[in-house]
């Protein structure tokens, strides 16, 4: 544990001109005086730290001092290419990975570029949850991303979407996603692909042994398909609906997007008005209601009868409320 905290601090101290001891101590996660004492025990293994005394100073290296250990571990390695997703890495347990190997990168740099991960994060922010949603973190998130990094096949007890129920499988764990604020893990069971929830998850127990996994799995791709599958699983009623130019435009924002592109694009030329007909797929009628209600007078809806009647009773009950 000293050993890799003494490497970090010289990687610190490297990076920058100079460091106070309050600095060195919120970034080691130590007291100052136990900086002072790695600062000493660094000064006796011949690292050359300086410290500047007074009030405004601190440590630095001197004689252009470079150490050799910046070569980045695999998992560091791995970590460094999800660094701009910081929530995600620390859900998944890898937050100490990828600092570590900011560090070596940054240490490893030139002076004058030194500071391109503080610009670079200054510009750029990755904020995957939904709106008005708080994120949870399943907690035995970390657990199954360990399996997936190192491709260890995993037994997991696993909640069913009715209450009590709970079922064990022997999983090959390919890949988490991460969508919209929830944690998904694509995993092999009996030559099959499946996606399952990891907050359901209700125990997950690594096994000894790796599994060879497919070269030809392509996870993006996988995801895309399966993403695709759900929405129009769903899709269990079809509305038909008369939309103006505008609410062609508005539709896609204003029901689920992969229903919205199959409805237009099997949709006719428009009539004279400029209108297009589309046969809409929904999750069902209420949902509809709620849904299309959003797009006002750019929607008629011609079809299910039933589902008319309630947009005229709405719009009755409109005219009412403004001409009173």
């Amino acid at each position: 544990m000293r050993a890799a905290r003494l490497i970090k601090m010289v990687l610190l101290l490297q990076s920058r001109p100079a460091m106070t001891a309050a600095e060195l101590a919120r970034e080691l996660e130590v007291s100052e005086r136990t900086v002072t004492r790695d600062a000493q025990a660094l000064s006796e293994a011949g690292v050359p730290v300086y410290a500047d005394r007074g009030r405004g100073g601190g440590y630095r290296l001197v004689g252009g001092y470079r150490t050799r250990l910046t070569g980045l571990a695999r998992g560091e390695a791995e970590a460094l290419f999800l660094s701009g997703v910081p929530g995600a890495l620390r859900e998944m347990g890898l937050e100490d990975a990828a600092s570590a190997a900011r560090l070596k990168v940054s240490a490893a740099l030139l002076p004058s570029l030194r500071d391109a991960s503080r610009t670079a994060a200054q510009r750029f922010h990755l904020d995957a949850p939904n709106w008005f949603a708080e994120p949870g973190t399943p907690p035995l998130l970390p657990a199954v991303a360990d399996a997936v990094w190192d491709d260890r096949g995993i037994t997991a007890r696993y909640r069913g979407r009715e209450a009590g129920v709970e079922v064990e499988r022997e999983l090959e764990p390919y890949g988490l996603v991460l969508k919209a604020g929830v944690w998904y893990l694509c995993a092999r069971v009996a030559e099959t692909f499946r996606v399952y929830r990891v907050d359901r998850f209700t125990a997950v127990e690594a096994r000894e042994e790796r599994f060879a996994r497919d070269a030809e799995f392509d996870l993006p791709g996988f995801w895309e398909e399966r993403a695709a599958q759900f929405a129009r699983s769903i899709l269990r009623d079809e509305v038909v609906v008369r939309l103006s130019a505008e609410g062609v435009r508005a539709l896609p924002h204003a029901v689920d997007p992969v229903a919205a592109r199959d409805a237009l694009a099997s949709a006719g030329p428009p009539d004279p008005a400029g209108r297009v007909t589309v046969t809409l797929g929904v999750e069902s009628q209420e949902v509809a209601h709620a849904q299309l209600t959003a797009l006002g007078p750019e929607a008629e809806i011609l079809s299910p009868p039933a589902l008319r009647a309630r947009f005229t009773e709405d719009a009755a009950r409109l005219r009412g409320l403004y001409e009173g």
